[in-house]
């Protein structure tokens, strides 16, 4: 009776309240991975987070989770890392895409001009990263995370830390499924106004009726998630026309700037600059 009294759910062998960890500091850490490499990339500081308003990449926060819980069958060797990761990372990689366009209708990124790709969804060299990420990920990096959780349980009390844990993830659930509400009435902006003829394009006119006949949502919309809102926080946004063509939806607004601030322009990538006016 003892033994059953002590026993704690785990999930791919971790403590629930380590893996609600990992997804929160993770989908933190991809946050500010993104943000780094658009900055570089593209020389701009834009949004690259997965929801409205928290500083979250889930993707990372997800990947990171399921990863560090499969690769424990794969640590004989960095060779073995490296497959559990390039094998892993696909797979997650090609169900989040999945259910971004499926439930969210949102395509977060497209990788239909990549050679090797599946679907639009995956391509062999962001798999090939997926497994060089896994070696850093189980030999350096989720070692430094496991100190920082165990220095943070040190100077706090396990049951505070519990509860701004779950204080966090449910704001994270909120802020995904507020995205969610906000990218659909955004789509339903896009179709009324003639923007774009999408996929679903009946639905979303009839969402517009809804925001238009609905007291006070038309306004709150307009004022807090006009299409500049939508925009700076989205700018990667793709959308799929009835053709069955991947759509840019920056390209748009040609008069709003989907980015923060410009650090430079990238001498082969003048396409990327948008009127700052």
């Amino acid at each position: 009776m003892k033994n059953k009294k002590n026993k704690k759910f785990t999930f791919l062998g971790m403590s629930i309240w380590r893996v609600l960890a990992y997804f929160i500091i993770y989908s933190i850490l991809g946050y500010i991975i993104e943000t780094l490499f658009g900055a570089i990339t593209k020389g701009v500081i834009e949004s690259r987070k997965s929801f409205l308003y928290g500083p979250f990449c889930a993707i990372y926060g997800l990947g990171a989770v399921i990863m560090i819980g499969l690769l424990q069958y794969f640590k004989k060797n960095n060779y073995t890392l490296f497959f559990g990761g390039f094998l892993i990372g696909s797979v997650v990689e090609y169900l989040v895409s999945l259910f971004g366009e499926m439930m969210l209708h949102v395509k977060w990124w497209d990788y239909s001009n990549m050679p090797l790709n599946l679907n639009g969804r995956i391509c062999v060299y962001f798999s090939i990263f997926w497994g060089i990420l896994a070696i850093f990920l189980m030999t350096y990096i989720n070692k430094k995370v496991d100190i920082l959780i165990d220095w943070l349980k040190s100077k706090c009390s396990l049951k505070f830390l519990k509860i701004i844990t779950l204080l966090i993830i449910i704001f994270m659930f909120i802020d995904c499924v507020f995205t969610a509400v906000a990218l659909r009435m955004f789509y339903a902006r896009i179709e009324y106004n003639d923007l774009v003829d999408m996929q679903n394009g009946e639905q979303y006119l009839l969402d517009y009726e809804e925001i238009q006949n609905a007291p006070g949502v038309k306004e709150f919309m307009d004022k807090y998630l006009n299409d500049e809102k939508m925009l700076k926080t989205f700018p990667n946004l793709k959308v799929t026309d009835i053709d069955g063509n991947i759509v840019l939806v920056k390209e748009l607004f040609p008069n709003i700037q989907p980015y923060y601030i410009r650090i430079f322009t990238p001498k082969d990538k003048n396409m990327d600059v948008v009127q700052e006016n």
